[in-house]
């Protein structure tokens, strides 16, 4: 199978010296074509720099990289069919919309008459048809990020990269072009590599999610997978708002978690094991039965109460839905859990 593009024990060190330091330490993975992939990590775990060598801006110090199937670990970003689009958008301001977008045809010797049928036809694609002549100074924050995106698809690359596409946008504007990107990505079947730092974000748009951490991949799968059954405690943690709490696990498979009993979708060995929960897994009950809890603060934010918990296990963050149920401070409940948003993995588990 020939995918969109393929990793092949990649490595990376700066510098000729031979035994500086791998940023990127030996991963594999694959990019499905028409697909979205996101790669996934704290401040410096390594997931720009991929993105980088899948653009061909830095060069692998070993292993191999395929596009469709063709070697292009040694090639330039010229000779790989990549088109990257940046947070910074890099808009030409001295060009109206119409003439960023056809910027990269012109460079590539496309006619005039194409190239702006072309544009046209992209800008179309992404909403902005009518605002050919303005300029980028004239347009929002959101708009510039369509007209990014247009002079990106509009060359028909092979493999479309976004290195944190939405880092400059506010909160609604975020959603609003993730579902457009995705929308987009799916209308086009376009072959797509995403990084990000924002969990929620991943969790929207993609495929298929690679979380990374301190230049290995930490676990690779859908979202489902990576939210519900996280393979060890740093992509329990990483993924979404889960606390870590410690348990043990007994011969028969359940989890004992303070005063409650868990059993696991996946069988763990009998010992120590963290028990990653997320705030939404937690029920509140009047009567002080399971968890009991001591409510220590609480924030309104408009469709949800956030509840921070004193218990026996430590402090436990909760966000509740209810808001008919309004605790005042110090208010004394118990917690129960869901069967969603509990996870359980072996301690000391990468």
């Amino acid at each position: 199978m020939n995918y969109g593009v393929e990793f092949k024990s990649i490595t990376k060190r700066y510098g000729l010296d031979a035994n500086a330091p791998l940023v990127i330490k030996g991963v594999s993975f694959e990019i499905e074509q028409g697909s979205l992939t996101t790669i996934l990590g704290p401040s410096g775990c390594g997931k720009t720099t991929v993105l980088r060598m899948i653009a061909g801006l830095e060069t692998p110090s070993g292993g191999q990289i395929l596009m469709q199937g063709k070697d292009v670990t040694t090639l330039g970003p010229a000779d790989r069919n990549v088109s990257m689009m940046f947070q910074s958008y890099a808009l030409f301001p001295h060009m109206n919309v119409i003439e960023n977008v056809m910027y990269g045809l012109k460079m590539s010797g496309v006619e005039k008459v194409e190239a702006l049928r072309r544009a046209a036809d992209t800008l179309g694609n992404v909403g902005l048809v009518g605002y050919n002549e303005r300029l980028p100074s004239e347009l929002s924050g959101g708009q510039q990020q369509r007209v990014a995106l247009a002079r990106a698809l509009v060359l028909e690359p092979g493999v479309l990269l976004f290195d944190e596409p939405l880092s400059n946008l506010d909160a609604r504007l975020r959603r609003e072009m993730r579902e457009e990107i995705r929308s987009l990505q799916q209308r086009l079947h376009l072959t797509v590599a995403y990084v990000t730092h924002d969990q929620s974000e991943a969790l929207a748009v993609s495929d298929q999610i690679i979380v990374m951490n301190e230049g290995l991949i930490a676990q690779r799968g859908t979202p489902q997978d990576m939210y519900e059954r996280p393979g060890s405690e740093f992509v329990a943690g990483f993924m979404g708002e889960a606390m870590l709490f410690s348990g043990v696990a007994a011969d028969d498979g359940s989890v004992q978690l303070g005063p409650l009993s868990i059993l696991p979708r996946q069988r763990v060995s009998a010992g120590a094991v963290k028990v990653a929960v997320r705030p939404e897994a937690w029920h509140i009950h009047r009567a002080v039965q399971g968890l009991p809890a001591s409510l220590r603060k609480r924030a309104y934010l408009g469709s949800f109460f956030e509840y921070t918990f004193d218990t026996v296990l430590g402090p436990v963050f909760v966000v509740s839905p209810d808001l008919t149920l309004v605790l005042e401070l110090g208010a004394q409940v118990g917690l129960s859990l869901a069967d969603h948003g509990v996870s359980v993995v072996q301690v000391g588990a990468a």
